[in-house]
């Protein structure tokens, strides 16, 4: 294969009240419910929770499908998908959804070279690139994810970690994102993703109601921890980068500065200096800042106690995680949950008027 040197990406940050395009990217032979589930969990952000309660609809993204050509595209189940326009067509966008496409990715790849060069060109502009399943290979094609973590399906992990060996593949996880490009792993990971991207840009609260009214769960991170969101500004720091992925899985244990510059080669103080050169914050700050993203996944479940919380999360001294936690969140644990464990649900059945039926309804 030949060099690829894509251009760094600048992803235009969003306002909170931006209405922010969608392009979902249609491919032959996938599955069909990685294209419709982006765009239904998109379509619902600022909306079906709104309408389930009365409250006025706040959209926060227009969709539109794409297909490489413009044209009807069939699915593994024989589904025809009918596309608003073609790639060519579009004109502006935020970010881009590539679906899963068949499992014969070099075919795949071959009938639809005019998508690499499109997603390089968006990429290029700012727009966050992401892709689902087997729909990952088409970035990796274009060279978006060298350098970069990256996950796929489990089952073509191997295949694409030989074919691409300048990814960092990381196929134990279920989203990932590196500077503007995003994977998902398995087909339903397609939710997974896009209740990740509405949280990137909408906001914890409206990705939870989102989450709420569509009966999913919130983002899963991985299949063994806690859904963390990524902290860090996009940085080039290989040694850094290296002891963020182990504090993200091992965040409750100790995290002296001594241990952490051991991991990285490096000498106290110059960890200190290239850690906060390269994430924008100090150590210390970062691992409370992933503590208090796990403490809220906890509470938002329910039924856990504010103390175990607090030993779960790494913390010994309850009064200290309530302060903290009320300093990074504006509420104390025990009314975060109150808040927003009020929302959870068991399969089959909404919590007890959590869910109004909406206005007017019998």
């Amino acid at each position: 294969m030949a060099s690829r040197t894509p251009r760094k990406a600048t992803p235009r940050p969003a306002k909170a009240s931006d209405v922010l395009d969608v392009t979902v990217v249609l491919l032959e032979g996938g599955m069909a419910s990685t294209a419709i589930a982006p765009i239904e969990v998109f379509h619902s952000a600022g909306v079906l929770w709104n309408w389930l309660r009365g409250e006025s609809q706040e959209p926060r993204f227009r969709v539109r499908m794409a297909s490489v050509d413009g044209r009807t595209v069939s699915s593994l189940t024989s589904q025809k998908l009918v596309p608003d326009c073609a790639i060519a067509d579009v004109r502006q966008t935020d970010i881009i959804i590539v679906s899963a496409s068949g499992w014969d990715l070099q075919d795949r790849i071959m009938k639809n070279t005019a998508l690499l060069s499109w997603l390089r060109k968006w990429h290029r502009r700012g727009a966050f690139v992401a892709g689902i399943c087997t729909g990952v290979a088409f970035l990796a094609e274009a060279g978006l994810l060298d350098g970069r973590r990256a996950t796929t399906h489990w089952a073509m992990g191997e295949v694409l970690r030989q074919r691409y060996p300048d990814v960092l593949w990381q196929t134990e996880q279920f989203v990932t994102e590196d500077r503007g490009v995003l994977c998902s792993g398995g087909v339903y990971a397609a939710i997974d993703l896009s209740l990740y991207l509405v949280q990137r840009f909408c906001g914890h609260e409206i990705a939870l109601k989102c989450a709420r009214s569509l009966l999913v769960s919130m983002p899963r991170g991985s299949q063994s921890g806690f859904a963390v969101t990524p902290l860090s500004r996009a940085h080039d720091d290989g040694k850094i980068r290296e002891v963020e992925d182990w504090l993200r899985r091992h965040f409750q244990r100790d995290t002296s500065i001594e241990r952490l510059a051991g991991r990285a080669g490096l000498s106290a103080r110059t960890f200190i200096r290239r850690f906060k050169a390269a994430t924008g914050c100090l150590p210390g700050a970062y691992v409370q800042m992933l503590r208090i993203a796990a403490a809220r996944e906890l509470l938002e479940r329910g039924g856990t106690s504010v103390q175990a919380v607090c030993t779960k999360v790494g913390y010994e001294d309850a009064a200290f995680f309530r302060g903290l936690f009320k300093r990074h969140t504006g509420m104390t644990p025990a009314d975060y949950r109150a808040r927003f464990a009020a929302m959870t649900f068991e399969r089959g059945e909404t919590s007890p008027g959590s869910m109004p039926a909406p206005s007017g309804s019998a």
